[in-house]
C-alpha cells in the first residue's frame, strides 16, 4: 500500500491525499505529483487556502506537457457514495471536469507546458486564476496540510483514495467546487488572458523576484498585473535573441580541462615545459624560487571573476512610458549577456535614493523584480551618487573585484562632477542616456565615463528603430567590456582601483546617438 496505516490515520496526510478522489487529472509519473505539494504550500503563504486536488489538477495542466498527464476521472463516483440521491455532487464533478478541459485547451496552458515553468511561476499562475475562488470560501478545511515529500505516497494510490476520502468531512472540498462553478467564466477568461510572452520571458531568463519566499511570489504577481510590464516583455523578446548566443570567454588556467591555451608561470608538474629540464640544477632551483619556470596553461573558464557588474536603473517619474520600457529592457538584456559571459551581475534601482541590491543567482535574472518595481520617491541624483560612492568604498574593503557600474537613466541626470569623479575612482562607469522629446545631452562629466550612448525620443517611437538601437548598443558594449577586462587583467597595484585614484580614464568614452532612421552605430568620442 502506498500510504502506510500510520499516515492514513493522520488528518494532515489523509485530508489532502483523500481529496485526490475528486481529482480529474492523472499524472504519468508519481514524481510529478510531488510538485503539487510545493504549489499548495506556496498558495498558503499567499493567503489562499484551497483543496489539494484543485491545486494538483490545475497546476499539472500548466506545469507539464500534455503527454505527461491525462484529464480523466481517477475514482469511480459510486465508490465515493455519490450514486443515488447525491446528484448535486455528481453534477459538480462533471462541471469541474468541463472547466479543466476548457483550460487545458487554452493557448497559455499549451505553451506553458512546453516552457517547463518553475514552481514559483506555477504558484503565481494558480494564485491569479484561483484568487476569486478562494475569496468566496467561508468554510475552512478540518485539517492542516503536512504531507511528507515522498513519491511512493502517490504511486498506485487510486485503490486507497475512496477510503481516504471518506475518512474526513469533505464539505470544504465540495464548497470549493461550488465556488469554482459560480466563477467559471471569470477563471476561464483569466486563463485565456494569461500573457504567453511573459511566461516565455520568465522561461528564458528565470522567474526570481527581489526577495525570498513569499516576497518573491509577490513580485511575480505584480509582474502579471502591471500594464507597463507587458511593454517591457515585448521589447525584451525583440532584442534577447541577439544576446542568447553569448558564451563564456575562455581564459588561461591551471586545471586540466580543454586544451592548452599558452604558456604561463603557474601550473602542475605534468604541464611543465620540457625545455626547463635542460637547465642545470642550481639554475633550475633559482628559476623555481623566482617563479620563472614555464608551464603550459590550460584553456578553461576564469579561475575567479575579477569584476562585479552593478546595473543601476532609474526608476524616477521622469522614466515613465517608453523610456522605462527601453531602460528596463536593456537592463534585462545586458544582465543576461553578462551572466552568459560568466560575470557576476547585480541590479539596483534609484530615484531620490539608492534601493537594495538584488543579485542574479544561478544564472537567473530577477526578472519579476525588474518588471514590477515602482519608485515613488522623487528624484535626487546627487544623493544617489553620494550613496553609491560610499557603498563602493565599503565594497572595496570587502571584495577585491573591480566594480563596473552600468547606468540606464534619463538624459537630465545632473550630478556634480566631483561626485562622479569619486565613483569613477572606485569603479568603471558606462551609461545609456535617454533623451526627452526635443531634448539634448548636456552633462559635464561625460568624459569621465568609460562609455556612453544616447537614445533620442524619435528612436523610441517606432519598434524597429528602438530594437535596432538596442542591438547596436549591445554589440558595441562587448568591445567596451573587453577594454575594461584588459585593463583589469593587466598589471595591478596593491589597492583595488587605486591606480585610477585622482585620474580620468585613459580610454576614450564611446558614444552613440540612436535616432530615426537608425544611424551607423560607430563613432567613438
Amino acid at each position: 500500500m502506498p500510504v502506510p496505516d500510520a499516515l492514513v490515520r493522520t488528518p494532515a496526510v489523509a485530508g489532502p491525499l483523500g481529496s485526490l478522489a475528486l481529482s480529474q487529472v492523472r499524472p504519468a509519473a508519481p514524481t510529478l505529483a510531488l510538485r503539487a505539494l510545493r504549489w499548495n504550500e506556496g498558495l498558503t503563504r499567499l493567503g489562499l487556502t484551497l483543496p489539494f486536488f484543485l491545486v494538483h489538477d490545475l497546476g499539472m495542466i500548466f506545469a507539464a506537457p500534455a503527454e505527461q498527464y491525462e484529464v480523466t476521472t481517477r475514482v469511480d463516483l459510486a465508490r465515493l457514495g455519490f450514486a443515488g440521491g447525491l446528484a448535486e455532487q455528481t453534477n459538480l464533478l462533471k462541471a469541474y471536469r468541463g472547466i479543466l478541459t476548457e483550460i487545458d485547451d487554452c493557448e497559455a496552458a499549451r505553451k506553458a507546458g512546453q516552457l517547463r515553468l518553475s514552481d514559483d511561476l506555477i504558484i503565481t499562475v494558480l494564485g491569479r486564476l484561483l484568487g476569486a475562488v478562494a475569496s468566496q470560501l467561508t468554510k475552512k478545511p478540518p485539517y492542516t496540510s503536512d504531507v511528507p515529500v515522498d513519491a511512493a505516497l502517490f504511486e498506485r494510490i487510486e485503490s486507497q483514495l475512496d477510503g481516504l476520502y471518506r475518512s474526513m468531512d469533505r464539505s470544504f472540498e465540495l464548497a470549493t467546487l461550488t465556488a469554482l462553478q459560480s466563477t467559471r467564466l471569470f477563471v476561464i477568461t483569466l486563463a485565456d488572458a494569461l500573457d504567453t510572452d511573459t511566461l516565455h520571458l520568465f522561461g528564458m531568463l528565470g522567474s526570481e523576484g527581489g526577495g525570498a519566499g513569499a516576497m518573491s511570489l509577490v513580485d511575480l504577481m505584480a509582474a502579471f498585473t502591471s500594464p507597463e510590464a507587458n511593454d517591457i516583455v515585448n521589447f525584451s523578446l525583440e532584442i534577447l535573441p541577439s544576446v542568447l548566443e553569448t558564451k563564456t570567454r575562455p581564459a588561461a588556467g591551471t586545471t586540466a580541462a580543454f586544451g592548452y591555451s599558452g604558456i604561463g608561470t603557474r601550473g602542475s608538474i605534468d604541464s611543465l615545459v620540457l625545455s626547463e629540464l635542460a637547465w642545470d640544477d642550481l639554475e633550475l632551483a633559482r628559476r623555481l624560487i623566482d617563479n620563472e619556470v614555464l608551464y603550459y596553461a590550460r584553456e578553461q573558464s576564469r579561475d575567479e571573476q575579477r569584476r562585479i557588474h552593478i546595473l543601476l536603473i532609474d526608476a524616477s517619474a521622469s522614466m515613465r512610458g517608453d523610456r522605462q520600457t527601453f531602460a528596463r529592457g536593456m537592463a534585462l538584456a545586458t544582465g543576461k549577456k553578462l551572466v552568459l559571459e560568466g560575470e557576476e551581475v547585480a541590479f539596483r534601482f534609484f530615484d531620490s535614493r539608492l534601493y537594495e541590491l538584488t543579485r542574479a543567482k544561478n544564472g537567473n535574472i530577477p526578472t519579476a523584480y525588474l518588471l514590477s518595481f515602482k519608485g515613488e520617491r522623487g528624484r535626487n541624483p546627487a544623493r544617489v551618487f553620494a550613496e553609491l560612492a560610499t557603498e563602493l568604498e565599503i565594497l572595496r574593503q570587502r571584495d577585491t573585484r573591480s566594480p563596473v557600474v552600468h547606468l540606464f537613466t534619463h538624459a537630465a541626470l545632473y550630478v556634480p562632477r566631483p561626485l562622479v569623479e569619486a565613483v569613477r575612482e572606485l569603479a568603471h562607469i558606462a551609461g545609456i542616456f535617454i533623451l526627452p522629446s526635443g531634448g539634448k545631452l548636456d552633462l559635464d562629466y561625460l568624459d569621465l565615463l568609460n562609455a556612453h550612448w544616447v537614445v533620442d525620443h524619435a528612436t523610441l517611437e517606432t519598434n524597429d528603430a528602438r530594437s535596432d538601437a538596442a542591438k547596436s548598443i549591445l554589440g558595441e558594449s562587448s568591445s567596451v567590456q573587453q577594454k575594461i577586462r584588459d585593463e583589469d587583467e593587466g598589471p595591478r597595484s596593491t589597492g583595488p582601483a587605486s591606480k585610477r585614484a585622482g585620474q580620468r580614464s585613459e580610454a576614450p568614452a564611446a558614444s552613440m546617438r540612436a535616432s530615426r532612421p537608425p544611424p551607423d552605430p560607430g563613432g567613438a568620442r
